[in-house]
């Protein structure tokens, strides 16, 4: 039996050997579960997941420096570190600090585009500039991640200021789920816009992953 009292340890309690020809994936907490069903789906247990939290969804100007300090944390844990965000409001910052420290990330403005298929989401985003889109995480999360940190728990008031050139809400559905799709279309309806369910599987985010 192999001694391992001497081995440096992972996180996970594995001898850091054991990482080697694996990736890690430093992901945006919003697509846990996505990722997640795709490394079941696809046998990718090559693949490891860290997240960070969902709620830099809200607060983009912490992402680039959350990405820098997780990548310095275990760059000598794997041999491969990608990164499973979009630009995510970040103005160019992100991608540039990902192409300073040598990781590649998902290509795209945000996830909303990767779903879609970027060049897709950009000849459409021409004349959806009235359209808020919704994911299945967005959808499950309406009122932690829309209705709250709006102020529109407190005041409803407020819809018109937020969404008043809004005209439709399109639900970029992830998953055959007809409960989520339900509450996807109360939350059209609670915004006072149309509701359009749009299915896109998970887009380029499942061949961005496919591809390590």
């Amino acid at each position: 039996m192999q001694d391992l009292s001497d081995s440096k340890l992972t996180e996970t309690g594995l001898p850091l050997e054991h990482q080697r020809g694996k990736v890690l994936l430093i992901a945006c907490g919003a697509l846990a579960r996505e990722i997640l069903d795709l490394k079941q789906a696809n046998g990718w247990t090559h693949l490891d997941l860290t997240c960070l939290p969902a709620k830099y969804h809200l607060y983009p100007e912490k992402i680039t420096q959350a990405v820098r300090e997780t990548v310095a944390k275990h760059a000598d844990d794997y041999d491969t570190i990608f990164v499973v965000y979009a630009d995510c409001g970040t103005g160019g910052l992100l991608e540039a600090a990902c192409a300073e420290i040598g990781v590649e990330m998902v290509a795209g403005p945000h996830c909303y585009a990767f779903f879609e298929g970027n060049d897709r989401f950009a000849k459409q985003s021409e004349t959806e500039i009235t359209t808020f889109y919704l994911t299945d995480f967005l959808v499950r999360q309406f009122d932690a991640f829309v209705i709250k940190p709006m102020g529109l728990d407190r005041h409803p008031d407020l819809r018109d200021m937020y969404f008043g050139n809004y005209e439709k809400l399109v639900y970029q559905a992830q998953t055959d789920d007809p409960a989520l799709t339900e509450k996807a279309r109360a939350c059209a309806e609670r915004l006072g816009l149309t509701f359009e369910r749009r299915f896109t599987g998970y887009g380029e985010l499942e061949t961005s992953l496919a591809n390590l």
